[in-house]
């Protein structure tokens, strides 16, 4: 996700990751926030009346969207129409943060407390449109250069060791911080909300059984889960289907939490728990399931993970990958870019398309894409209810896991950031059903 994307795609660099690993299955003190976001600090940033006039000259040129600013020399209307959003600046170094390091400085100014807003997701939709021209030409010029730029960038597809320490850097944080932000079904993708009055809660697990129901699961069928989670969908799938499940992930505080949730639940004789990466799977199962697994593989690695899918299915096996994916016309140049997101939040990420998902799938592997369903529409609510759920906690309570200004600044933009991209349709969520040659099932789906 690139919203405030402004300077030239650069190469992906690493940077330490905003979370330490938990103490006892993340119980303990894990986030250290402080000390962590020493690399967000934007430092000096020169110019900035320069940088404030070029903004100013920039929204005069979008076609939709305002902004009300206000500084220390007053107040000022920039833009036009709707969205509407209304920010404070602190400290005016902010606006040659953001027009130096677009995203990447909006975050780092933020975190540091340059500047405020009452409405955090209008002040990045506004951004966003204002940036539509200038993103565009970048988008067009991504899409020329990438046959001739992809060939020296394989070489350089992060390893085991780097997905470890990614994965780490943001799932390792605090398994209570996710219990506070995710509620009580520990679900951190999309949720599907099926009228108005559904909470959250229910609106995840009507997301689980639209996955079991497109999978078509049921007490024959051994499951292979690739992105464990805090064992959701596996203790769902078991309880109502009674499908086995063999589900996996990287992230050894995730795993020991699925572990307990598994135990608690009774399901042992169901379900199991690997702490696995996907290049060392094995063995055959009748289905599989990834929901939004597939942002932490590397663009260079998608035809071998897909692969890796096909091969572990039987030969009339069927998967269902739920995957946030941006729009196909910015794919070439977003997969080079380091915008706020893979900086300071998921270090690694990469955000696939639907086009660059079946060129991959054609390419790499003997699946069918038999069926896609975009659910990107129930994102922004379900964004929006997280953001709630940490806003309930309150201070006090989020404090005493460790997490203090800097660390809330964070995350209050980083779900704002994702709310608004979702919002602005940049970014949406699909549901693709994937079938191996020998799959002749009923296209019905069973109801669970």
């Amino acid at each position: 996700m690139d919203v405030v994307d402004l300077a030239s795609p650069r190469p992906v660099h690493q940077v330490p990751g905003t979370g330490l690993p938990d103490r006892q299955r993340g119980d303990g003190p894990g986030l250290q926030p402080a000390s962590l976001l020493r690399h967000a600090a934007p430092g000096a940033a020169p110019l900035p009346d320069l940088a404030r006039l070029v903004l100013t000259r920039l929204a005069r040129r979008a076609r939709s969207g305002t902004l009300v600013v206000h500084d220390g020399t007053g107040s000022v209307r920039l833009g036009r129409g709707s969205p509407t959003a209304e920010m404070t600046v602190h400290d005016r170094r902010a606006y040659a943060a953001v027009l130096g390091r677009g995203s990447v400085g909006l975050g780092r100014s933020y975190v540091s407390g340059w500047w405020s807003s009452p409405d955090l997701v209008e002040v990045v939709r506004v951004l966003y449109r204002w940036t539509e021209g200038p993103r565009s030409v970048l988008d067009r010029l991504g899409s020329y250069l990438s046959p001739v730029l992809d060939v020296p960038s394989r070489q350089g597809a992060p390893s085991r060791s780097d997905d470890l320490e990614n994965i780490a850097s943001h799932y390792n944080l605090s398994n209570q911080f996710f219990e506070v932000m995710l509620g009580p079904s520990m679900m951190y993708s999309c949720a599907v909300f099926d009228s108005p009055a559904s909470s959250l809660d229910q609106a995840q697990e009507a997301k689980l059984a639209r996955v079991c129901a497109k999978a078509s699961l049921g007490p024959g069928d051994h499951v292979l889960e690739i992105g464990t989670g805090w064992g959701s969908f596996a203790i769902y799938a078991a309880t109502r289907t009674g499908c086995r499940v063999t589900t996996t992930t990287i992230s050894a505080e995730q795993r020991r939490y699925a572990e307990e949730r598994v135990r608690a639940a009774g399901l042992d004789d169901r379900v199991t728990v690997l702490e696995r990466d996907w290049r060392d799977l094995s063995g055959r199962f009748d289905k599989l399931v990834s929901l939004e697994m597939v942002e932490a593989v590397d663009w260079r690695l998608h035809d071998r993970f897909l692969a890796k899918l096909a091969s572990l299915l039987e030969p009339d096996g069927l998967a269902v990958v739920q995957a946030i994916v941006i729009d196909d016309r910015s794919f070439e140049r977003a997969k080079r870019h380091r915008d706020f997101v893979r900086h300071m939040v998921f270090p690694g990420g990469c955000i696939p398309s639907v086009a660059s998902l079946s060129a991959s799938v054609a390419r790499a592997t003997d699946l069918s894409l038999v069926d896609l369903e975009d659910i990107g529409a129930h994102y922004a609510r379900t964004l929006r209810l997280w953001g709630a759920n940490l806003e309930a906690a309150g201070r006090p309570r989020l404090q005493g896991l460790g997490a203090d200004d800097r660390f809330m600044r964070l995350w209050q933009l980083y779900l704002a950031y994702c709310e608004a991209s979702f919002s602005e349709r940049h970014i949406s969520d699909v549901q693709m059903v994937l079938t191996k040659p020998g799959w002749r099932a009923d296209l019905r789906p069973r109801l669970v």
